[in-house]
């Protein structure tokens, strides 16, 4: 049987979102563990271990002080300028209290190179907006002692009901076009395999930067046409986007703070469990 380890108090911002949820479901067994939801909800609000929580009203500072959580994990969304502000004030409560701090980052920090895949320590450098916040958030972290943080770099992330397959099937429903980018290069990766690795790196302490994609690359539209294949769809509408002449790469890849095999996956292991 299980044990809940009482070690540690976790509290996962955004847990009613499709990664905090998955994370909240791998973690809850294991740890005292807690979480944030922004839209009134009933299955939430019964749920002592959920706190309703408005970035742009509430201050986190409340929620802290009732959980005090060893371990904060952001997987919120939501206004840039509201989420600045919390992180700050989570940045301020970890080193207080010398905890820890998962914040969920994206392959978009690196959106402005787009000549070859990324590393753990390549400099950060974004043309978007998305990227641009992703980066400062990580500037703010990467201040704190090493031991304070944990910074999970993640590509496009799959699963049976994730946004994207979720869409892809409305899509088809539909009956209308699907975009696809045949010139990006890129990795992939589950809900389940992330919030596995980020159980382990919970229990083995680690700290730093980490890459959690698919070790090989895959083309956009390659992947998504295998994904609707692998839905059983004969003959959808594509809509091939060719945002630049030359093959692109948004990937991240480990090199020095790899997993251990197990808790690695490629592309195709994303096919299979979607065939499931």
């Amino acid at each position: 049987m299980k044990t809940i380890n009482n070690k540690h108090r976790i509290l996962i911002l955004g847990a009613s979102g499709f990664i905090g949820q998955a994370l909240y479901k791998e973690l809850c067994g294991y740890f005292n563990t807690y979480g944030t939801y922004c839209v009134d909800n009933k299955a939430f609000s019964k749920n002592q271990h959920y706190f309703q929580y408005n970035m742009e009203e509430d201050d986190i500072f409340e929620i802290l002080e009732i959980v005090k959580p060893t371990i904060i994990i952001s997987a919120v969304r939501g206004n840039f300028s509201a989420q600045v502000i919390a992180h700050h004030h989570i940045a301020e409560y970890v080193v207080a209290n010398n905890s820890k701090f998962i914040f969920l980052s994206s392959a978009n920090v690196f959106d402005a190179y787009s000549k070859f895949p990324s590393y753990e320590d390549d400099k950060t450098l974004s043309h978007s907006m998305y990227g641009h916040f992703k980066i400062k958030i990580e500037n703010m972290l990467l201040r704190l002692p090493k031991r304070n943080y944990a910074i999970i770099r993640l590509p496009m992330v799959f699963g049976a009901q994730s946004p994207r397959i979720q869409e892809i099937k409305f899509f088809l429903k539909e009956k209308s076009p699907i975009e696809v980018f045949p010139n990006l290069i890129m990795n992939v990766t589950t809900d389940t395999k992330v919030t596995q690795q980020i159980h382990y790196i919970i229990n083995q302490k680690k700290s730093g930067i980490f890459h959690l994609g698919s070790t090989d690359l895959v083309h956009h539209d390659d992947f998504f046409k295998e994904i609707i294949a692998s839905l059983g769809v004969i003959n959808p509408v594509f809509k091939q986007v060719f945002t630049s002449n030359d093959d692109r790469y948004l990937a991240v890849l480990s090199k020095t703070n790899t997993l251990p095999k197990n808790l690695e996956l490629l592309s195709h292991d994303i096919l299979t469990e979607l065939e499931v």
